[in-house]
């Protein structure tokens, strides 16, 4: 068993009389060993870390809310994907599903996959970069030079919280930063679509001293997208693998309205994709996961559609 619970009951949706004319519910399968390299969209049912922020909860049901949004889209890769279940946090106790979404995670990167993680709350980003971590750094000796793992996260908050008193769906990427400080490994982290109204000037501090590569949502606009995008060709560039993590609460209200925290301005999603796909195609995507949808403030299944084209966007590698 690779996760807590495992259903392909929701891939279900319109099936076509003509040739090749297949959808993602048509082409999924269960994941089972053996199976060849490919797509591996695993669950994350936890929002214990949004409850924690003092968040509104309902991220729990994001992984569900987005395989069915998912189902009924065109199918347009050549190689296959996979549904691997959910790592379910139902008892408060985080840290461990963190700790087992990490162990699932590894598997996957060492069976050839490229993980899809589905969140829930943004606390999903410390399970799956522990995988990453355990898979690149799991057979370097003390003496080897320690892998660089490049962090893009496409978001309107940092999550650099001080993690000394709760770890939290704003804690993530600062637990990263202080375990790559114990491991020895630089943190690589850049934070695109940052709402300046969001995030407290002892958050820019930390990102400051950190060294974090900070776009914020009003800096993206058409006419700034080749400059961003030079800038994360340089940071991909300077990294062995990244890691990409989309908060879709860093879209605007109006096309995501079903997330934990609604962005006032956000980054749209007309200037979003360009930029997803240049990281994509950077080839060094080993890992990527989807924050915060919650269905239970969704308008007519819009935010969910809105993070299914983004799996589907992220899809097509194969």
């Amino acid at each position: 068993m690779w996760a807590d619970r495992h259903s392909m009951a929701l891939w279900q949706g319109r099936v076509d009389p003509e040739a090749d004319s297949a959808r993602w519910h048509q082409r999924v399968q269960p994941l089972v060993e053996g199976n060849p390299p490919g797509l591996a969209l695993l669950g994350f049912a936890s929002d214990e870390g949004v409850r924690r922020n003092h968040g509104r909860v309902g991220a729990a049901n994001g992984p569900l809310a987005m395989r069915k949004a998912l189902a009924n889209l065109a199918w347009h890769r050549s190689g296959p994907a996979y549904d691997v279940g959910d790592v379910v946090c139902a008892d408060g106790d985080l840290e461990a599903a963190q700790a087992r979404l990490g162990e699932c995670v590894g598997r996957l990167l060492e069976a050839g996959h490229l993980p899809i993680v589905l969140g829930g709350g943004h606390e999903v980003a410390f399970g799956s970069w522990q995988g990453l971590a355990a898979h690149l750094g799991g057979d370097r000796s003390a003496q080897a030079v320690p892998p660089r793992i490049g962090i893009i996260n496409f978001d309107a908050h940092f999550d650099l919280r001080d993690p000394a008193q709760v770890h939290s769906s704003g804690t993530p990427f600062a637990q990263i930063a202080e375990q790559c400080a114990i491991r020895g490994w630089p943190f690589a982290y850049a934070c695109i679509g940052v709402s300046r109204a969001s995030n407290t000037r002892a958050l820019y501090k930390r990102a400051a001293e950190l060294d974090v590569l900070v776009r914020e949502d009003r800096e993206i606009r058409e006419a700034s997208l080749a400059a961003i995008s030079t800038d994360l060709d340089r940071f991909i560039a300077d990294c062995d693998a990244v890691y990409l993590t989309i908060d879709i609460d860093v879209l605007p209200a109006c096309e995501a309205p079903g997330v934990s925290a609604p962005a006032a301005r956000g980054v749209s999603l007309a200037l979003l994709e360009p930029l997803l796909e240049r990281v994509r195609d950077s080839g060094k995507l080993r890992l990527a996961d989807l924050a915060e949808l919650n269905p239970e403030h969704d308008i007519d299944s819009r935010t969910a559609r809105l993070a299914a084209r983004l799996i589907h966007l992220l899809s097509l590698t194969g």
